[in-house]
């Protein structure tokens, strides 16, 4: 069988191209005494030379509308002919036009009254030149247009201005058409000769031109006659057939010659594949319309002899077509199917008792091990609904439970609500989940609310970040005078726990803040007014309660403190001075009584930690650093005698930061609660609105300092020096070491699973006691400014401290990371309903892509594996990391930088 190569027009990203050639062609010029009667005629060009100058303009159309703006040839001035010979680009690529696309073609002649539609342009001619043929082939090589005189394009799927018009036979028979007909041979010739198709043969070619030329001279000027009379007889017809005594447009006695891109290989026509909608534009819907958005592709079955390579390419016979319905709309033979199978068990007594078989238990298992991020089938979703009664023993198969009903069923969702009442106790992990964008049924999220009662302040703390972005799902009305408690069972529940603990009430309030300062496109006013909303709803809840009063003062206290070192912090940032001027500013401010901060009586509980009080400032201990945004560190006295310093930083948003310390502090308590203790310090921090904050100063020094102080095996030298023990490992406590290898091993698997980017030493931190932390957060879920950046950051300097690779401490370190990995991979669920909830929070990152952002955490934990094999992955990216010279060669390039900078 003779093989067919071929190219498909969606993977060609090219753009549109057509170079102008020339204009051939004459018409009987007009009468003198026409032109002396008509003063428009007069001065029109092309009726005063028949070489006047004229200019192209051509855009893109499709489905009789235009895609592009028009482009157009540069100014020439004609003498014997008119010849441009001047390629244009128009701004779309071959691979997004539609199969029905078409190039309008406009010849511009100029008058100097400009009284005409286009002012002083009026239409010489135009043709509409298809850009794929009948058998769905890319147009390409030289093409000889038909224009229609005086008439624009029209660019219509049914256009009257064909560009290529097949010949038709004349009713008389006459000669002049015959040689027309030979023009149109020889012109074929030429065309098959110009794409290599007939042999070059320059001299005989030569000869062959110039017989051409004589003979096409003669052979024009007798078609055209020809032409005239057919078009007179046209004329008479049309007459006599149409009731308006209209007549449609004839092509005149104009070409013009165009040339398209010419391909190695014929370009066959196949629709461009959209990517699919993000979910986040569809989180109002219910969780059975988001199901059929995220739909993956149907699947496709092949016939025998075709095959599909392993990058989804097909073996030439098949193209993929893009059909924008797929996935859009719900299948109608599936509803009704899915609407029998179901009436089967709604219109008789449903059997509770109902079991499935081994085969059927094996397969509800397989459908409860799936992550919340996979979408149930339509068989699966029967199969879950059938089996319905059984399955409220198994917390686990909640959500898959909701996922499978159809909410737009009045009757179906009665009964869900009805089973759901009779579920056992879920997770939290799965209460989370019900709260996220897909599911708005006022019974689940409430539902979903209960459980979250049984969970204790401490744990809902741990959470309270992501049911504060929850309530954005809620519906809740901003009517004045309408409690937001009336709508929302969440609200209701966060505002109750809030009114009763300090600790709840200090970080609900200032989440709630930040929303409110959030002024940006993507919040909108409605999400914004909600927030204000549960605010004052707080605020007026907090009244009613007999030590309300001082709470709501306690907050309204915190943020007068917080508006005084916004203060100094923004003249700090736009002052053009030296840092030392900058720091005596600072402390002078400070000092200054009428600021209310030597003395703070009585004590303010810390918004960053309100178990602190805080009840003076220690204004000689200031320190204003030489980063762009100059943050600045303050030291405050607190109850107990202690000082606690805090940094303070005007002009940045800093929510993805406090998003990843409270992930690492989730985490944290997922470690704990398996007995496996990693030392980890996430350090405090809080977002007071949405270009300033605070967080914790720990007093450490940088991996990149500590090398410029300790040449030789640095870290090493630094935790030598500060825990000095002469019987310990490499003369250093115990306790230190330990602490450093297992910190280590807890912050490489953590930043790993988040994707934190951009880690160099100045980011790496080490605390006197062995603590190894990450700071600067400003680049997660796999972004990285660096190219071929590691996926985790395991440094030179953090494994010679432990002694090499091949010391035991290395590979106790590989032991803690390989037990973290496989934790956290327990609890995938918890984490990726986290992230979930956190799709609409303005965080850049995931804002960058959040239809993506939870399928990137997800990634990182491949759960497509076992756990031995996703253990073993894991171990290949450290063994990776550590043979590469890459993460070396950048961490020399930013000291290179940093000390240039300086």
């Amino acid at each position: 069988m003779e093989t067919f190569s071929f190219a498909s027009s969606d993977s060609l990203d090219y753009p549109v191209r057509i170079r102008i050639i020339n204009l051939e062609g004459e018409e009987a010029p007009i009468l003198f005494s026409a032109l002396l009667d008509d003063a428009n005629l007069r001065h029109i060009g092309s009726n005063q030379s028949p070489y006047s100058d004229l200019y192209v303009t051509v855009q893109v159309w499709a489905g009789s509308k235009p895609l592009t703006v028009p482009v157009q040839t540069s100014f020439k001035t004609f003498r014997a002919e008119r010849r441009w010979g001047e390629w244009l680009e128009l701004p779309v690529t071959y691979s997004v036009i539609p199969q029905n696309a078409c190039l309008a073609i406009t010849l511009w002649d100029l008058s100097p009254t400009g009284d005409g539609p286009y002012g002083h342009r009026i239409p010489f001619g135009g043709a509409t030149l298809p850009l794929f043929d009948k058998d769905n082939q890319l147009h390409k090589g030289r093409q000889r247009c038909h224009i229609y005189r005086h008439l624009p394009p029209d660019g219509n799927d049914d256009t009257k201005t064909p560009a290529l018009v097949p010949r038709s036979r004349p009713k008389n028979g006459m000669r002049e058409d015959n040689d027309a007909d030979e023009l149109d041979r020889m012109e074929a010739l030429f065309k098959k000769h110009e794409m290599g198709e007939i042999p070059r043969v320059d001299w005989l070619d030569q000869l062959v031109f110039r017989g051409f030329e004589r003979r096409g001279l003669q052979t024009a000027r007798t078609s055209l006659k020809a032409k005239a009379i057919r078009q007179t007889e046209a004329a008479r017809d049309d007459k006599s057939s149409e009731p308006n005594g209209k007549s449609k447009p004839e092509p005149s006695g104009y070409f013009l010659n165009v040339e398209l891109p010419r391909f190695d290989f014929p370009v066959v026509f196949a629709d461009y594949e959209y990517p699919a909608p993000p979910i986040s534009s569809f989180q109002h819907l219910s969780s059975s319309q988001s199901n059929i958005l995220v739909k993956p592709p149907p699947e496709v079955q092949f016939g025998p002899g075709i095959s599909v390579d392993d990058d989804g390419g097909y073996n030439g016979r098949l193209i993929r077509v893009y059909d924008p319905e797929v996935g859009a709309r719900d299948n109608p033979a599936e509803s009704k199917h899915r609407r029998l199978v179901r009436s089967q068990h709604r219109n008789g007594i449903p059997d509770k008792d109902l079991k499935p078989n081994a085969k059927v238990r094996d397969e509800l298992n397989m459908i409860m091990s799936y992550s919340p991020t996979h979408t149930l089938s339509p068989e699966e979703k029967d199969l879950i609904w059938k089996f319905r009664y059984h399955l409220t023993r198994n917390k686990k198969a909640l959500t898959k439970f909701v996922k499978s009903v159809n909410w737009f069923d009045h009757a179906e969702s009665k009964q869900a609500v009805q089973v759901l009442g009779k579920w056992t106790d879920i997770d939290v992990d799965d209460a989370l989940e019900l709260l996220g964008p897909t599911f708005d049924n006022s019974a689940v999220r409430a539902f979903a609310v209960e459980r979250l009662r049984k969970a204790d302040d401490k744990e809902l703390l741990l959470y309270l970040l992501q049911l504060v972005q929850a309530l954005k799902y809620e519906h809740i009305s901003t009517q004045p005078g309408h409690e937001v408690t009336q709508d929302s069972s969440l609200a209701r529940f966060l505002i109750s726990r809030a009114t009763h603990s300090l600790t709840l009430g200090n970080y609900f309030w200032w989440y709630l803040m930040v929303e409110c300062d959030d002024n940006s496109q993507d919040q909108g006013e409605e999400t914004q007014m909600i927030y204000k909303k549960i605010a004052y709803d707080f605020m007026a809840e907090l009244v009613k309660r007999p030590d309300g009063n001082e709470t709501r003062k306690t907050l309204l206290r915190q943020a007068e403190w917080v508006a005084i070192l916004s203060k100094i912090s923004g003249e700090i940032k736009e002052a053009n001075e030296s840092i030392a001027k900058r720091v005596e500013r600072v402390k002078h401010f400070l000092a200054d009584p009428k600021n209310e901060l030597v003395t703070i009586d009585p004590p303010l509980p810390l918004p960053l930690d309100p178990s602190v009080e805080i009840c003076g400032v220690v204004p000689e201990d200031t320190v204003v650093f030489k980063s762009s945004l100059h943050p600045i560190k303050v030291a405050f006295k607190t109850t107990s005698g202690r000082k606690y310093p805090i940094l303070f930083k005007t002009g940045d948003d800093l929510r993805q930061d406090q998003l990843v310390i409270q992930i690492i502090t989730l985490m944290d308590n997922l470690l704990l609660k398996e007995n496996l203790d990693l030392k980890l310090s996430p350090y405090k921090i809080l977002a007071t609105s949405t270009s300033a904050g605070l967080s914790q100063f720990v007093p450490s020094m940088t991996f990149q300092g500590i090398a410029s102080k300790f040449r030789t095996n640095p870290a090493q030298a630094y935790l030598k020096q500060n825990n000095p023990d002469a019987q310990g490992p490499f003369g250093m406590r115990k306790e230190s070491l330990d602490t450093f290898v297992r910190s280590c091993a807890g912050y490489c698997v953590i930043t790993y699973i988040l994707g934190v980017g951009d880690r160099h030493l100045d980011n790496l931190l080490l605390t006197p006691d062995g603590h190894f932390f990450h700071a600067d957060f400003g680049y997660i879920l796999g972004r990285d400014p660096k190219p071929f950046a590691p996926a985790m950051k395991l440094s030179k300097e953090m494994v010679d401290c432990m002694g090499g690779s091949n010391s035991e401490h290395y590979r106790q370190f590989k032991q803690y990371c390989f037990l973290a990995y496989s934790t956290l991979r327990k609890n995938n669920n918890l984490i990726l309903n986290l992230f979930s909830l956190m799709v609409d929070a303005n965080i850049p990152d995931i804002k960058l892509e959040p239809d993506k952002a939870v399928l990137k955490v997800k990634e990182r934990f491949h759960l497509e594996l076992s756990e031995e094999d996703a253990i073993r992955h894991l171990e290949r990216i450290m063994d990776d990391n550590l043979n590469a010279l890459v993460p070396v060669v950048i961490d020399k390039l930013h000291e290179l930088v940093q000390a240039f900078r300086a």
